[in-house]
Formats: structure tokens, sequence, C-alpha cells
């Protein structure tokens, strides 16, 4: 069957398909990160700065590697332009006005309630998208968005009233999607996607070497700032199962995910990576009951079905 359908056309499906798998990957990454913050935080007395800092230190060095072992991927390296450069490492300073207010709010608000407020960003992507990016187009994406946020609500569940934090860790919260999202469609612009065209034309960074220099923006920042700030420099207490954790949280949850993002995004577009991308609260609360003995409602179990036929449909736009 495949011979009836034209090259480029059936070049365009696996590039697509190849986007969609990544940001799967790289979802799972992403929603693996509470699981590890949690586990440290409840390990010991470790600050979220000194998290983070050792999270992109790990993140970082793995993606360097990753290039170097590479002649192509060095070769890209070379290549970038300067502007490419410096516009990259900023975009990792930029995210770390996501990753802290989220890590920071997470040691007062209960990982649910927190998902449920990011959980607002595939919206606020797709609504950027109009302007800056490749928009999601049609009846059919626009109902897979909003399947899928009604069934990251539904997943995560009510929250009781007595787990309420302070307004102000509330607006802490707030703050993650907002910078999320601008740094979806930046770092997306950054490799190539504009509104009315595609990635691919012109003088773009290369994404594998793009997310190596956000990873080591982001790390240079934090560092700067631990150190700056008084944070203890080691995990506390410094054992191996700690540093397990850690590592964990910079090569699966910053490594695979953020390369793994800016990949799959260069393939689907910024708005249909955020659609898919919707994936991650369901990972997180499926594993959270696995591994951290939290139970599954039928509610959830509602919401997990519907987040998944989302994506299903989604899948199919993309």
């Amino acid at each position: 069957p495949t011979a009836l359908v034209p090259p480029a056309r059936l070049a365009l499906v696996d590039r697509r398909l190849v986007g969609f798998l990544l940001i799967a990957v790289a979802s799972a990454g992403f929603g693996s990160g509470p699981l590890f913050a949690k586990g440290v935080y409840s390990l010991g007395t470790t600050g979220f700065l000194t998290l983070l800092a050792w999270r992109f230190l790990f993140g970082a060095a793995a993606s360097w590697a990753w290039i170097s072992v590479s002649a192509s991927r060095r070769a890209a390296a070379r290549r970038m332009a300067r502007r490419m450069v410096v516009i990259s490492l900023g975009l990792g300073v930029l995210y770390i006005g996501n990753s802290a207010s989220y890590y920071a709010a997470l040691t007062r608000v209960s990982a649910s309630l927190a998902a449920l407020i990011v959980f607002t960003y595939p919206a606020i992507v797709a609504v950027l998208s109009l302007r800056f990016g490749r928009r999601l187009r049609g009846r059919r994406a626009w109902t897979a968005l909003a399947m899928t946020i009604v069934g990251s609500v539904l997943t995560i569940g009510g929250i009781p009233a007595d787990e309420l934090p302070d307004p102000g860790w509330l607006v802490l919260v707030a703050i993650s999607p907002i910078v999320y999202s601008c740094w979806i469609i930046l770092q997306a612009w950054a490799t190539g996607e504009r509104a009315n065209r595609a990635a691919g034309q012109g003088d773009d960074a290369d994404p594998t070497v793009a997310g190596a220099l956000m990873n080591t923006g982001a790390a240079g920042a934090y560092w700067l700032i631990a150190i700056g700030s008084g944070s203890a420099l080691l995990p506390s207490p410094s054992t191996p199962q700690v540093w397990v954790l850690v590592a964990g949280f910079g090569l699966l949850s910053t490594f695979v995910a953020i390369v793994g993002f800016v990949e799959g995004s260069r393939r689907t577009g910024a708005a249909n990576a955020a659609l898919i991308s919707t994936i991650e609260p369901l990972w997180t609360i499926v594993f959270g009951a696995l591994l951290l003995g939290e139970g599954l409602t039928p509610v959830q179990v509602a919401g997990g079905a519907m987040i998944m036929a989302g994506v299903q449909i989604g899948r199919a736009h993309v």
C-alpha cells in the first residue's frame, strides 16, 4: 500500500510519527521529574536550588556527551551561528522561570494541585501559536486539545480543602505554565518554526545542539544563584540513594526530556507538541500510584482514558 503514497507524503508522515514518539518519550521524562524530586525531598533537607543545579548539570553533561560521540552532531555544533548559540543559552536561562517556580512550589503544594495548574499550558501554547507558530488547524485538533485538558483535570482529581496552600504559593505555581508556554514557542522558533513556515527552511539551530545549550544555560544560571544565595552545594544527605535520584532527574527528566521535546516539536509544531505532551500527568499519576502507593480513583481512570483518546485524535491530526 505504501507504493501508492507519494514519497514526499510518506516522508512527511514518517517525520510526524517520529515527532509524536519523541514528544511521548519527552513527556514521560518530564512526568518523572516530580517523582524524582519528591523522592529527594523525602530523604532529607535538600533545597530546590541545590536539586535543580545538579539536575541541569547532569543534563548538560549528558547532552554534550551525546553530541561528542557523533561526527554529524559535532559538525552541527561547529556550524551553529553565534546568534543562535546566544539565543539557545538564553532559552536555558528562561527555562529556570518554569522549573524554579514549579519545584519550589512542590515543597509546599501537593503534586496534584501543582499539575492541575501547570497543565493549562497546552491551551496557552495553542493561543500563542495563532500568532507566532504553526497553529492547530481544524475542529479535530481543537477538540483533541479540549479533551486532553479536561482529561488532565479529571486524572489529577479533586483537591481536599485542607490541602490548599497559601495564595502566594498558588501564584508561584501559576507562573510556571506561562513561562513554559513562552519557552515552547521560543525554542520552536529557534529551531525553525515560524507562522506559515515549516522547520528546516533557513539558518536555524540544530535541535540537539540547542537542547545541550539550553541545559548549559540553565545549569550555569542555577549554580550562580545557588552560590550567590549561600545554598548548600551538595544534596543532604549525600547518600548513594539520593545521588541515584538526582542523576535520574538530570538524565531522564532533563537530557532525554528537553532534547526529545525540542527534536519532536521541530517535526510536529509547538502547538501539537504541547497537545501530545498532555500524557505527562497521566504518566505521573500512574507511576505515583505504582511507586508511591497512591491510589487511582475511577474519576482518574476516566480522565486517563480521555487523555489517551484526545492524544490519539491529535496524533491523527499531526
